[in-house]
């Protein structure tokens, strides 16, 4: 299509877009850094967001906007910009036949700290050549996303971050028509804390209609990593000579406080990603208030009671997630294997308590760890990966489908990835000779990006992609990500059931039903939370 009839119509204004060339030389259409929200600057600084406002003429949305303040993932440079509420739609036409396309809607990874929807990482490429339309979004990171204060009369209870991503969907909902998506069939899906993110979305009665079908990889909302606590907002205020308690004034001064000071601050504030410790600025349990509030109330009881949102789901995690956290932990080596790195907090046991004590004793015995090195012996080195991918992520994504199994009346489809090619980069990265699928390395399977150009034709690489993005795909389209049996899907997959905890083995040779994902060690963690974790919500 000539890029002089790219411009369409949203109900802020006119869009321009531009034609993108995938891998394989095939034309799709791309509109880039569309302001989903008012920029969240001076009084709106920590705020929910607010809708965009309209504009006159034709914007330009030929180049990506902004990404959200924080530390580039390659750089590790601060930057960004705090007007950073943009999203791309990439769609294969538009002006169609009434045709109305799926459409995925991703959000991405990096710990509610780093990251963005760019074409860096997060190219659409193999994707939308499988016919649907692809939104990917910036959201608000670290201090500017998920600051909070307890007062429920300032208004920042936290969660900006989170209420930046369902702003965003209900822009899909105004306008993906125009770009050839249908609003209502919407598939959520997003990696690490993206995949976290998708599943606090289920259980937040603020995305209730946004949304159609789920898919979280390698992330839960349960998941250790993605809890924050209030207090920090103190500890920051303190870093930055705020000599006052008083929490409006408190958020006014920090309103004015120029953005990379207020950033680099914050980062002062210690986020050890130790599964025992809460996060200085992360996701938080609001108040509850007239004003609706994201979440307002622990996960956990909401999966339990069964008061989330029922869609079909996929939901899986890669079989050595932990070799991301050997990363992290290199530069912290004497607190690798320690108490705090072993128990996570969700078990809301008092650090050094006797029944915490207890509890780390167990975990100890089950994986065979008797110190807190890391790399004596590669025995060592696989028992700490294995702990590490367990506590940090699949022992509580395996929790949390069981839990949800039993209220959800769409089908739940499961999945362990271990494709291991070429294109996992982050086991490379790590320097390791181990059998196993890092955190993140599935992410080269669905997007082109810098670290991994595109494969080959005849390569595996290229079949397993072509292979897992129709699944995918097939999902999004059907609610059944294995309708049919042909010569690239030979598997169907079965969900999960009351009686059988079936998952889709994702591995090189062929895709596998199979039962029990690492069964031992599953059931040692739903056993241990069963004993010792208290009712969080009557603490």
């Amino acid at each position: 299509m000539s890029e002089n009839n790219l411009i369409v119509t949203v109900a802020e204004g006119k869009l321009k877009g531009k034609n993108y060339v995938t891998y394989n030389d095939k034309t799709i259409l791309s509109f880039q850094g569309i302001p989903y929200a008012k920029p969240p600057i001076g009084d709106l600084r920590f705020k929910a967001p607010h809708p965009p406002e309209k504009w006159e003429g034709i914007k330009d949305v030929t180049t990506e906007g902004a990404e959200c303040y924080s530390k580039n993932y390659i750089t590790n440079i601060l930057g960004g910009s705090e007007d950073c509420l943009f999203l791309n739609v990439y769609t294969p036409k538009i002006k169609g036949k009434n045709e109305k396309l799926p459409v995925m809607f991703w959000i991405h990874g990096g710990g509610f700290v780093r990251g963005d929807g760019s074409t860096e990482l997060y190219g659409p490429d193999y994707i939308v050549e499988k016919n649907v339309v692809l939104v990917t979004i910036n959201y608000r990171l670290g201090v500017l996303g998920f600051l909070a204060i307890s007062d429920p009369s300032v208004g920042v209870p936290g969660n900006a971050g989170l209420k930046d991503i369902v702003m965003a969907l209900k822009w899909v909902q105004r306008n993906i028509s125009v770009f050839s998506g249908d609003p209502n069939n919407v598939t959520i899906f997003g990696e690490s804390a993206g995949g976290s993110a998708v599943e606090l979305l289920i259980l937040s009665p603020m995305a209730k209609g946004l949304f159609h079908k789920a898919i979280n990889q390698s992330g839960s909302a349960l998941n250790c990593f993605t809890r924050g606590k209030c207090s920090s907002v103190y500890d920051l205020a303190k870093k930055l000579g705020i000599e006052n308690n008083d929490d409006t004034l408190i958020l006014s001064e920090l309103q004015k406080v120029p953005v990379e000071d207020l950033v680099r601050n914050s980062l002062k504030i210690p986020d050890s990603y130790l599964v025992s410790i809460l996060r200085p600025f992360c996701v938080v349990i609001e108040p509850k208030t007239k004003e609706p509030g994201f979440l307002t109330e622990e996960p956990l009881d909401i999966i339990k009671s069964g008061r989330f949102i029922k869609v079909p789901r996929i939901i899986g995690y890669n079989s050595l997630e932990g070799i991301f956290v050997h990363i992290v932990m290199k530069h912290k080596p004497n607190l690798f294997l320690s108490d705090e790195n072993l128990v996570p907090h969700m078990m809301n046991l008092r650090i050094g308590s006797d029944q915490y004590k207890k509890v780390a004793l167990r975990i100890r015995e089950m994986y065979k760890i008797t110190g807190k090195e890391s790399d004596k012996n590669a025995a060592d080195l696989e028992k700490a990966l294995n702990i590490f991918t367990h506590n940090f992520f699949s022992a509580d994504i395996c929790r949390s489908a069981r839990y949800q199994l039993k209220h959800n009346e769409y089908p739940i489809y499961f999945y362990r990835f271990d494709l291991d090619t070429e294109i996992n980069m982050i086991k490379k990265l790590a320097g390791l000779d181990v059998k196993g699928v890092a955190h993140a390395d599935d992410l080269s399977y669905f997007f082109t990006n810098f670290l991994t150009p595109p494969p080959e034709s005849s390569s595996l690489e290229l079949k397993l992609i072509s292979k897992l993005t129709k699944i995918w795909t097939n999902f999004a389209k059907h609610g059944n990500p294995t309708p049919s049996i042909d010569e690239e899907v030979e598997t169907i997959w079965d969900p999960i059931t009351v009686d059988s905890f079936n998952y889709l083995s994702l591995e090189n040779d062929g895709f596998k039903m199979l039962r029990n994902p690492d069964k031992d060690y599953m059931d040692f963690w739903y056993d241990l939370y069963e004993e010792f974790q208290f009712k969080l919500s009557k603490l």
